[in-house]
């Protein structure tokens, strides 16, 4: 990065673009006239080396001057530096693992699958964040804990997959494993998100009782009912037929997940197809914005000594060539 300390310096570099202006155009203006008898004394003569120099001579004049008014300048080279500082948020995201996630509602693809393509998405959006990941069934455990290495994160998302843990649905139990997680975190914003597609049927903890636990630690969640009510296609596997659907009930706690999020001061939030699950995503990644300050520091070192040597040098010189090799006789 270049500056000018004294920029209003600058404007004197009118004077050699006049001075070179003026020089040139009263040559083709008005050129020198000597009266010859014969042309011929001309007809072999070469240009030389002081004829050159003689042309130059105004151009080099005005080269010195400029770069003498460039060094009063006094133009500066700023070597950048920047301190970043975030204030990040530490997010649990829970994910329902049960055999109801098989569900083929959000086309192409299961429950589970689409899940975690949004999922990702949304880890891949953030900056600055600490984020974990808890799966859960019948019962819950952390498959990632708090970790900014997303590359990583994706990875363990990656490898989840129905039949980690006995199937059912235990809301509560995995509320409480994402709490657990955030209950020693200094971050000054903590969120869980939960998505489930069904009711809560497994766990020593129920979700209400869950709920005002995340709460007292000052940990808001964000709940996401997944899936259409009533009956969706469900694949299954006959030995005869291979892969074939039948049509399942699904049944989402919609009031209880309300509840939940309600204590923790979050929001209840409803997906019925993988459009509506990414807008909701989007739309919780935009309501816990990172704060992030760039400052940024500059130490400037002065470039005038070389500039303005090389000025007084050719200035040097074309007064030396003025008084020597060319010298014009009155």
């Amino acid at each position: 990065m270049i500056r000018f300390a004294q920029p209003y310096f600058l404007l004197l570099l009118l004077i050699p673009a006049a001075y070179l202006a003026f020089y040139y155009l009263k040559k083709f203006l008005k050129p020198s006239v000597i009266g010859y008898s014969d042309t011929q004394l001309f007809a072999k003569s070469k240009i030389t080396i002081r004829v050159i120099i003689y042309r130059a001579l105004p151009a080099l004049t005005a080269i010195a001057l400029s770069l003498t008014i460039l060094a009063a300048a006094r133009p500066q080279a700023g070597h950048g530096q920047q301190q970043v500082f975030t204030e990040g948020i530490d997010i649990m995201l829970a994910l329902d693992i049960s055999g109801s996630m098989m569900a083929e509602d959000f086309k192409p693809n299961n429950r589970l699958v689409v899940s975690k393509l949004v999922i990702d998405n949304f880890i891949q959006g953030r900056q600055g964040d600490r984020i974990g990941l808890v799966v859960f069934a019948s019962q819950a455990f952390t498959q990632c804990p708090l970790t900014t290495d997303y590359p990583l994160l994706s990875s363990f998302l990656e490898k989840v997959d129905f039949g980690m843990v006995e199937d059912g649905t235990a809301i509560g139990l995995a509320l409480a494993t994402a709490a657990n997680r955030l209950a020693d975190s200094d971050a000054k914003s903590k969120i869980i998100v939960l998505l489930t597609d069904g009711v809560n049927n497994s766990g020593q903890i129920d979700p209400i009782t869950a709920a005002k636990a995340v709460a007292s630690l000052g940990i808001k969640t964000y709940t996401i009912g997944a899936g259409k009510q009533g009956l969706v296609d469900f694949p299954i596997q006959d030995r005869i037929f291979g892969k074939r659907y039948v049509k399942r009930q699904s049944e989402i706690d919609e009031e209880t997940l309300k509840e939940v999020a309600g204590i923790t001061s979050g929001r209840f939030f409803r997906a019925e197809n993988s459009q509506a699950l990414q807008e909701i995503y989007n739309e919780i990644s935009e309501m816990e914005q990172t704060k992030i300050e760039v400052k940024e520091f500059y130490k400037y070192e002065e470039l005038y000594s070389g500039i303005l040597s090389w000025g007084l040098i050719l200035l040097g010189l074309a007064i030396v060539l003025n008084t020597t090799l060319i010298r014009s006789i009155p």
